[in-house]
């Protein structure tokens, strides 16, 4: 009897339904694991918990930098801050951006290298991650101010909505609402400029001539609102921007120089005396011939003329800090009042108007230290959008 032999598809039906029981076995097997899992505990909650609390945090940091969808159309006022580090009156001046309900603003700030404006470091929703990412070291009368100041007026002017350009100081304060702040500027075509003729000796470098004439030599406040054609001649200037890099630098002030009871010596006055911020964007427009596009006056009060007073801090280069006893109704009343601005050197008298009529001269107020700035905005009624003591 020859022996059986099994047929070559016997054998490829076996081999099937092996590979037939090895994948039942694996799904069997998985839809084991997925079961256990569902039905026991985290292996760490803790872990899992923070893990969703950081998402959480992420997720609510990333809503508060998003600005609010704008209307379509608003122009809006860029408020460009020059900051050290952090903004010491940030609280007085979230007080005064939410009284806008139309997105009619936008911030930028310069500060630092490397300092970023987070919950950790502003108190303030309005001011977060709003510094630019190219800022310079700035020293006190020298030429990095105005670069800073070009450096923000380029990154404003990326906003095709931005149509006013504010240069605030990180110790300004608002006078009035958001409201009556944003009219008075949009109410008007030119530009605030503080600009005069400046003939004191000392100033203006001879070297500058003949690309920059003495005639066009001016003087002024740095705190300026520029309108947007201006702000464009700024930042596109090649030619003026050099010369006061190479000819305009601030006098180097002995050691001694606070101790008011010694004079400065004489060779200490023979260099040329130039801070540039208080020169640069008046002396440029008037060398681009833009004058007559100009309301020559500051919309920011500083207070200079206190060369009696006997606290010296209150004496020298920089206008007086208001500190917290200064911060008075009186002393916002007598700024809120002034309706004209005298400049002794053009024998001129600018009186104060907005949209044709006469108007405070005065939007912004500085130098007021955080304790200042904070007593003033306690005496706002949280019934009314602000206005420090309206």
């Amino acid at each position: 009897m020859k022996p059986r032999r099994f047929g070559y598809g016997y054998g490829r039906g076996r081999r099937a339904a092996a590979l037939l029981l090895l994948l039942l076995c694996l799904c069997l097997s998985s839809l084991f694991l997925l079961l256990l899992h569902g039905s026991s505990a985290p292996l760490d909650p803790a872990a899992d918990e923070k893990a969703a609390a950081a998402g959480a945090r992420v997720a609510e940091a990333q809503a508060e930098v998003e600005e609010a969808p704008l209307p379509p159309g608003n122009s809006k006022v860029a408020f460009l801050f020059i900051a050290r580090n952090r903004l010491p009156l940030e609280l007085v001046w979230d007080a005064f951006f939410r009284g806008d309900k139309e997105g009619r603003f936008s911030i930028l700030v310069h500060s630092r290298p490397g300092f970023v404006l987070t919950r950790a470091t502003t108190r303030s929703r309005f001011f977060y991650n709003r510094q630019v990412n190219d800022s310079i070291q700035v020293d006190w009368g020298e030429a990095s101010m105005i670069t800073a100041e070009r450096i923000l007026l380029s990154h404003a002017l990326k906003d095709p909505l931005n149509d006013r350009f504010v240069f605030v100081s990180d110790s300004c304060v608002p006078l009035y609402n958001f409201s009556y702040t944003y009219d008075y500027i949009m109410s008007s075509s030119t530009s605030f400029v503080d600009s005069f003729a400046d003939t004191k000796a000392g100033r203006y470098n001879p070297r500058m001539d003949p690309v920059i004439p003495v005639e066009n030599w001016r003087k002024g406040s740095q705190w300026a609102v520029l309108i947007k054609k201006h702000a464009e001649v700024v930042v596109d200037d090649e030619v003026v921007l050099p010369e006061f890099q190479k000819h305009c630098r601030r006098r180097p002030l002995p050691e001694f120089w606070r101790d008011w009871d010694r004079p400065i010596p004489a060779e200490a006055w023979k260099a040329h005396n130039c801070i540039p911020d208080e020169h640069y964007v008046q002396t440029l427009l008037a060398q681009s011939g833009l004058e007559e596009e100009l309301t020559r006056r500051s919309v920011t009060h500083s207070a200079w003329d206190l060369s009696a007073s006997k606290d010296r801090e209150r004496r020298g280069w920089h206008p007086v800090t208001y500190k917290v006893s200064d911060a008075t109704p009186r002393l916002i009343k007598s700024i809120k009042d002034i309706d004209n601005i005298y400049y002794e050197t053009e024998n001129r008298r600018e009186w104060c108007t907005s949209n044709g009529k006469p108007a405070p001269c005065f939007l912004f107020a500085r130098k007021f230290t955080r304790g200042a700035g904070l007593k003033l905005l306690d005496s706002v009624s949280p019934c009314h959008s602000f206005s420090v003591l309206a």
